[in-house]
């Protein structure tokens, strides 16, 4: 039931912004979604479940803002630092992603097990839920990993592929930093734009114009 689940985290994730986890009960999100709930244990099989699907989305739609980042721009710099300024951002907006991204768990909020848990749900993406949940170097990993896939130019050479995983792996811990303490006038991109000038410069580089991709 795709659409009662998309239903079901909607209204958990509400919740969550009223009132503090232990206080949301499974009873009011079921009603809030318009499904019974029995549907909702169906779905998620517990409150544990629930906040490990939600948990889960979220770091989804978080890394997908990230593609949708670095494919805005041909420049490889600039499309670093649309990358860094939606760190900033959802971490600024969605209280989870910024308790995914620094590891700072807020009591308001579940504080799922980032390590696998047994499932025996017959649902494929609660599953996938139950499997482990990405820490916060986790996400340095997959973010640096996913801007050199889409920067990288085709036949660069790996010393280079190298300099640019540093290069953006560098960028995204400056956007958590800025998570943990918000930068100043410029914000980060000026920040981005600053430490990347300072990078040394080789063919497929981050500081190279022409990548389109």
């Amino acid at each position: 039931m795709p659409a009662a689940r998309e239903s079901l985290l909607d209204a958990a994730y509400t919740a969550l912004g009223r009132r503090p986890w232990t206080a949301v009960r499974m009873v009011d999100v079921a009603a809030v979604a318009g499904v019974s709930r029995q549907t909702l244990y169906n779905e998620f099989g517990s409150k544990e479940g629930l906040a490990r699907a939600l948990v889960r989305r979220e770091a989804d739609a978080y890394l997908a803002g990230v593609d949708r980042a670095l494919a805005t721009r041909t420049e490889v710099r600039e499309r670093l630092a649309a990358a860094a300024e939606w760190t900033a951002s959802s971490a600024r907006d969605n209280a989870l992603v910024r308790a995914m991204l620094t590891g700072c768990w807020s009591e308001r909020l579940p504080a799922p097990t980032l390590s696998a848990v047994p499932s025996s749900s017959a649902v494929p993406a609660q599953r996938r839920a139950d499997g482990p949940l990405p820490s916060p170097a986790d996400f340095v990993a997959l973010v640096r990993d996913r801007a050199v896939a889409v920067l990288s130019a085709p036949g660069t050479p790996k010393s280079d592929t190298a300099e640019l995983a540093r290069s953006c792996e560098l960028v995204v811990r400056l956007a958590l930093s800025c998570v943990a303490a918000p930068p100043g006038e410029g914000g980060v991109t000026d920040l981005v734009h600053t430490v990347l000038q300072r990078q040394p410069t080789r063919a497929g580089g981050p500081q190279v114009r022409s990548i389109s991709r």
